[in-house]
């Protein structure tokens, strides 16, 4: 055991970040969890707040809007995997087969590009295109006879807006694993394919495909396991008051009701609840990957 780690040193000194990274930001925050089953008092600390058990979220049940973010949170989350998860898969296949590698680096760096703009800035971009007065689309609109629409006052259209947006801001940088599993694929194969008279589409279908099922498999079941969390910082540039019905997710509603509100323990555990909720859809995407006979994540 020592000798092999001695061996293959530098290799953990490089995975040794990562692995800080995670026990900083992942495992010892899981400390303030606690909160949710106390009355959290600052003077006090965390420790020795008075513990008051299941009280936070016989409280978090009972409230009259409480389930109607649930669905929007979960509504929203499963527009986003139906809509959002495909893309960067498609995305993957159309740039794996380009054959001008200039053409095809070009490419990669516009659409990895908007994943690096903050979202400040893009509901920035997105209220202004989207302006009943002076927004392009609307202008574009008018040009066809259409009446004005404000797209972020009407709830019929918020959803579409967020889901939209979030593909063309993630769907570039999220291919970038499946291009990297692409890769790892033998060429073998394909010449194989070739001599056998594949076409282009029947070589993606029978080749580039299966030869990415098990990363499809298991980024879709790490993917359920976010259903419930739709980001906080596109919602809350995108929210005011005419859409709030539809608009309000986990996110925001925690933020509102415990960090404005001054309740702190509630807005821990109306996290505490997502991540039980995420967990249950995580474990059951798994269970059904080893039924179908699938690699899972364990």
């Amino acid at each position: 055991m020592l000798s092999y780690l001695n061996k293959k040193k530098y290799l953990y000194l490089l995975l040794l970040p990562c692995v800080v990274y995670f026990l900083v930001f992942n495992y010892v925050p899981m400390y303030g969890v606690l909160m949710a089953f106390k009355d959290f008092d600052f003077s006090k600390g965390i420790i020795h707040s008075p513990w008051v058990g299941f009280d936070n979220f016989k409280y978090m049940f009972g409230l009259s809007d409480f389930y109607k973010v649930f669905w929007n949170s979960f509504y929203l989350g499963v527009l986003r995997i139906v809509f959002g998860f495909p893309l960067p898969i498609i995305l993957a296949l159309l740039l794996n087969e380009m054959r001008n590698m200039a053409y095809q680096r070009l490419t990669q760096t516009i659409i990895y590009l908007p994943h690096f703009i903050s979202w400040v800035v893009i509901g920035g971009i997105l209220v202004n295109f989207l302006s009943p007065a002076w927004g392009l689309v609307n202008i574009f609109l008018k040009q066809l006879g259409i009446d004005s629409v404000f797209f972020l006052a009407d709830p019929h259209y918020f959803r579409p807006v967020v889901v939209l947006s979030s593909i063309w801001k993630e769907s570039g940088w999220g291919s970038i694993i499946y291009l990297a599993a692409i890769a790892g694929i033998n060429s073998e194969l394909y010449e194989s394919a070739s001599i056998d008279g594949a076409s282009r589409l029947q070589k993606i279908w029978y080749v580039t495909l299966p030869g990415i099922k098990s990363t499809i498999v298991i980024l879709l079941i790490l993917r359920l396991g976010q259903v419930m969390n739709n980001g906080f910082e596109q919602i809350f540039v995108l929210q005011n008051p005419m859409n709030l019905n539809v608009s309000e997710v986990f996110e925001t509603y925690a933020y509102r009701v415990g960090i404005l509100g001054g309740r702190f323990s509630f807005g821990t555990t109306v996290g505490l609840f997502t991540s039980v909720i995420g967990l249950i859809f995580l474990l059951a995407g798994n269970r059904i990957a080893k039924l179908l006979k699938e690699d899972g994540i364990w």
